[in-house]
Parts: structure tokens; sequence; C-alpha cells
């Protein structure tokens, strides 16, 4: 569920002041401040202020596919999270989008032999 506006419609019975943003300055009052009306997110005040109108416009938005750049799958065995749109965007960045697909990016074949001659690292790092 969405819910619509929770932090940014609620009223503050408290004096609030804040400095002007950046790059929204008065040219003809660059010293003063606002004093504000309304909560902002953000704001300490925010959160009760939201919970005191106990008035929220909601709405169902269905199942949640994306959630923080992941993609989820919701589905009778369970939820699977992966990142299958943003690899594509990436290739497409760099304009590997014609790349062939491997299921591991290095032959499970290979064998690492250590550089002798090589720096010393931090394998922790890595």
């Amino acid at each position: 569920m969405d819910v619509k506006s929770t932090f940014l419609n609620g009223f503050i019975e408290e004096e609030v002041y804040v400095r002007q943003p950046s790059g929204f300055e008065s040219a003809r009052f660059p010293d003063r401040v606002y004093k504000l009306r309304k909560a902002l997110y953000g704001l300490k005040q925010a959160p009760r202020e939201s919970l005191m109108s106990r008035e929220f416009e909601m709405s169902l938005m269905g199942k949640l596919q994306f959630f923080l750049g992941l993609q989820l799958k919701q589905g009778p065995k369970g939820t699977f999270v992966h990142q299958a749109k943003y690899t594509r965007d990436i290739l497409k960045k760099f304009e590997m989008g014609d790349s062939k697909p491997m299921t591991t990016p290095m032959s499970t074949n290979t064998v690492l032999d250590a550089d002798e001659d090589g720096e010393a690292v931090d394998q922790k790092e890595f």
C-alpha cells in the first residue's frame, strides 16, 4: 500500500524555522529564515504530526516488484530477489547489450597460481 503525502501534509503546532535552501536564497533578504506551516520530510516533528492527523489517503499498488534497485518476483514457493534489469541497463550503458551470456564469468577449470614476483596484498580487503 502507498500512504500518500504522509509527511508533507501534517500541520505543525510549534514554531519551526529553517534557513533558506541552497539555490533558493532571496537576493533581497539573504539573512532571513522561513517559518514552517507544514511538516517537512525529515523534520523530527513530521512523524508525530502525521500520526496526529489520522487521515491519510491510501491506495493499493499491487505486488512489490522493485525495491532499492532490486527486482522481486513473488511466487507460491517464495520470493526471488535479483538484479536482471540493473544488469541489462549497465550492459546497454557500456554498449555491451549484445554480449553472449555466460553462467560463470570464468572457466571453472582454470587453476590460479600465486604471482611470486607480485606485490603482497591484504586478502581481506578484497
